[in-house]
């Protein structure tokens, strides 16, 4: 879906004044603008810049530096394997290389039809259920090649 650079600017702008005053903004700032569009647009970020008189690269360091801010919408779903390595020695290798094959995409890329994007993430703190998976915000554990299946299953119907 693209974004009308204007309707980014104004909207924006109301992300900013909802939270004029807050001490320490950016972080909250790019998580609505994030909730707004499903992404954090490059039009919103000189926006966010000139507002909190921060340099374009500031505002754009911080998106890059956190896996949790996109860049790009994601797919319907969004399902994050834990490759921390407690999950590793349990298995979460091979379910990781499973979950890419089945879906013909690699780590941060949506599959073709928009309804799957698959992230790694370092550590759900579930190291006793490892391997673990964040499917749409819900905490999955125990996630063997079976569970997987039914996972895929789910996020694609």
């Amino acid at each position: 879906m693209q974004v009308d650079e204007a309707d980014v600017c104004a909207r924006v702008g109301d992300i900013l004044d909802a939270h004029g005053g807050m001490e320490g903004p950016l972080l909250p700032i790019l998580h609505a603008v994030q909730d707004a569009f499903g992404h954090v647009p490059m039009a919103a970020l000189p926006v966010i810049a000139d507002r909190l008189n921060l340099s374009r690269a500031e505002v754009h360091g911080v998106v890059s530096f956190y896996h949790d801010f996109r860049s790009q919408p994601h797919g319907r779903h969004v399902l994050k394997l834990c490759r921390a390595e407690a999950c590793q020695s349990m298995g979460g290798d091979q379910v990781a290389d499973r979950a890419r094959a089945l879906l013909g995409i690699d780590w941060h890329q949506t599959t073709p039809d928009g309804a799957v994007t698959l992230e790694p993430v370092f550590c759900l703190g579930l190291c006793a259920c490892a391997p673990a998976a964040l499917v749409d915000g819900r905490v999955v554990g125990r996630v063997d090649q079976a569970r997987l299946d039914s996972l895929l299953d789910e996020v694609r119907a």
